[in-house]
């Protein structure tokens, strides 16, 4: 927008993310693909597809006859630029679609041209889709450094060097201290240094207001953010991601689980949990359901925390019973226990205990995302000062 430049690439990914959108629909609303969400089928299926290629062919034809009000009023100069980081980025999503809508699509096309349907499990998507939201990140990271039009390999990395050393100490002293899961080292590096990144931006345009305006800090953060909400709404969407990519990171490398059948009176000991099996018993609900449900003890560090019901809901009109798991939260992590099997006279009842830590920083990075979406939304103070100004000069005079 600020360069004048990508127009017909942003049409054609407006045209896609319509496209891709109504494909979602008709997977859910006809059955061809078999999946958790979606519906019966139906016979709307045919006219549906044919509604989805008309809208995709019809909008890439008025894009090509008019691709002539579309033209680029500036080109990309260098690589290491902040136009290039735009275009690199772009291109790091597309794919991601591209991986992801082929793993949702391949079972199709492995029946059409094999007759067998070949269903694509999560490693696919973690092993294909992992890096590329590594390398994504990664430059959403080092993305604001950049100049328009070019940049020198020297000044970016003066520019990215605070940000860079903080970072690599911050993940030596968790590895020297911890010492475990070094694959999670990465990861960690790379949320550290975004989160120094966006850290280091807003303290460079605080530090500035607060020399030139002589504002407090917390005047200064807000007359920045109001100035040029678009920008800093931008750094708190980063920022919410980065706590949505530290919840993934801990369900890959910290999260803990375990299995294991009790009597009454015994407990299993797991992540400094303790969980004692107190009963079962099964009840009707007042829904026609029945239930049945075990009743557990959970401690840490030998203090009584919470009773833990873990239970099974039985409906008289389903099949499958509705596992509903005990959890204990907190902001740290997450205690899921599953009621799993028994035996016949419930002599011994199985449990599955997973304990998920961080798993909540997605739910708080999703709202912080939310409001960086609505601060960059919101008019900034220097656009209506410029409307004003722009107003005021074609005012007629008293005389006209």
């Amino acid at each position: 927008e600020k360069r004048g430049m990508l127009k017909v690439w942003n049409m054609v990914l407006i045209i896609l993310t319509y496209s891709l959108a109504l494909f979602g629909t008709f997977i859910t609303r006809t059955g061809v693909i078999g999946s958790v969400h979606a519906f019966s089928k139906s016979a709307m299926g045919p006219a549906f597809f044919l509604f989805i290629g008309i809208t995709f062919l019809g909008s890439l034809s008025l894009l090509f006859n008019r691709r002539g009000t579309l033209k680029a009023e500036h080109e990309v100069e260098s690589f290491i630029s902040r136009e290039a980081a735009f275009l690199l980025q772009n291109m790091l999503f597309l794919a991601i679609t591209v991986a992801v809508f082929w793993g949702t699509v391949f079972p199709m096309f492995s029946e059409l041209i094999t007759g067998v349907k070949i269903t694509v499990g999560p490693p696919y998507y973690q092993k294909v889709t992992g890096p590329l939201f590594a390398a994504l990140v990664l430059l959403m990271s080092i993305a604001p450094f950049f100049s328009w039009r070019k940049q020198s390999p020297k000044n970016l990395l003066r520019a990215i060097l605070i940000p860079l050393v903080g970072s690599v100490i911050g993940v030596g002293i968790w590895g020297y201290i911890h010492r475990m899961h070094p694959g999670s080292f990465f990861a960690l590096w790379l949320s550290l240094f975004v989160t120094l990144a966006v850290l280091f931006e807003f303290w460079q345009g605080i530090h500035a207001r607060m020399s030139s305006q002589h504002e407090n800090p917390l005047a200064a953060l807000i007359n920045l953010i109001r100035r040029n909400p678009r920008r800093y709404g931008g750094y708190f969407i980063h920022l919410g991601v980065i706590m949505i990519g530290l919840a993934f990171i801990g369900d890959a490398y910290f999260k803990e689980e375990t299995q294991k059948s009790l009597s009454v009176g015994e407990s299993l000991s797991v992540a400094g949990y303790t969980i004692k099996y107190e009963g079962i018993r099964e009840y009707p609900g007042s829904d026609g359901r029945d239930i049945l449900e075990a009743s557990l003890s959970l401690y840490q560090n030998g203090n009584f925390i919470r009773e833990m019901n873990p239970r099974k809901d039985y409906f008289s009109v389903q099949q499958q019973p509705v596992t509903i798991p005990g959890v204990y939260s907190t902001a740290s992590e997450d205690v899921y226990i599953l009621l799993a099997g028994w035996d016949d006279n419930f002599s011994y009842v199985t449990f599955k205990i997973y304990i998920n830590p961080l798993v909540n920083l997605g739910w708080v990075g999703a709202f912080v995302m939310v409001i960086g979406t609505l601060i960059a939304a919101w008019p900034s103070s220097q656009g209506a000062a410029s409307y004003v100004l722009r107003a005021n000069a074609i005012q007629p005079s008293p005389g006209d």
